[in-house]
């Protein structure tokens, strides 16, 4: 039997370093730190909305801002998990939180009939403005789940980059939410959820690519 030399396993060794190992709190932490930077950016360039304070928002705007912030942890949670993958590892919490939202635009359709929500979806001044910003204010989170899940071992690169994506657009847009005045149903139940439809579609494609040693 032929036994590998001593001076070849040397070789093979000496251009390794130590790993420092993935901690999920770190990761939180990354997130979190995303989440309230992207808060401070849509303060400084479009400044929050202080009705909000005043109790001047409507309810579905608590409810709409609210699942998106639900979806976008939980989503990131479970991209945070993808980096680090073992037995069991489910992503039951962003799959519901993303069929909560995903009733939005069925409640907007059932309240005001077709003939208005068409109306929404073609005549709201604010809307494409609305969609843009909660898309583009996403990046910020897509940025640090992508560097996230670079670090780590994902065995599912398009799942791990549609829930990033998820993710990025709930954050983008629960963030650019808090700047928005318009709370009625049909605009929220449209143009603050498709930031999330897009970026997840984005996502699929554009980040494993990225991620993929």
């Amino acid at each position: 039997m032929n036994r590998v030399s001593t001076p070849l396993i040397d070789a093979l060794a000496q251009d390794l370093a130590p790993v420092r190992p993935i901690r999920l709190s770190h990761g939180i932490a990354l997130v979190a730190l995303a989440a309230i930077g992207t808060v401070v950016l849509v303060e400084l360039i479009e400044g929050l909305w202080r009705g909000i304070m005043e109790g001047a928002p409507s309810v579905e705007f608590f409810m709409t801002n609210g699942m998106l912030g639900l979806l976008g942890a939980a989503s990131a949670y479970a991209v945070l998990r993808m980096a680090t993958p073992h037995v069991g590892n489910s992503h039951e919490g962003a799959r519901w939180s993303a069929g909560m939202l995903a009733l939005l635009p069925l409640t907007a359709l059932v309240m005001l009939g077709f003939g208005r929500f068409a109306a929404a979806l073609t005549q709201d001044m604010y809307g494409l403005g609305c969609f843009v910003a909660g898309s583009a204010f996403g990046l910020v989170t897509a940025s640090a789940l992508t560097l996230w899940l670079r670090r780590g071992a994902p065995v599912s690169l398009k799942s791990a980059g549609t829930y990033a994506g998820i993710a990025a657009g709930a954050i983008g847009s629960f963030a650019f939410g808090l700047a928005c005045p318009v709370d009625d149903i049909g605009h929220l139940g449209i143009w603050h959820v498709a930031p999330v439809v897009l970026s997840g579609l984005v996502g699929r494609f554009a980040i494993p690519p990225l991620v993929r040693w």
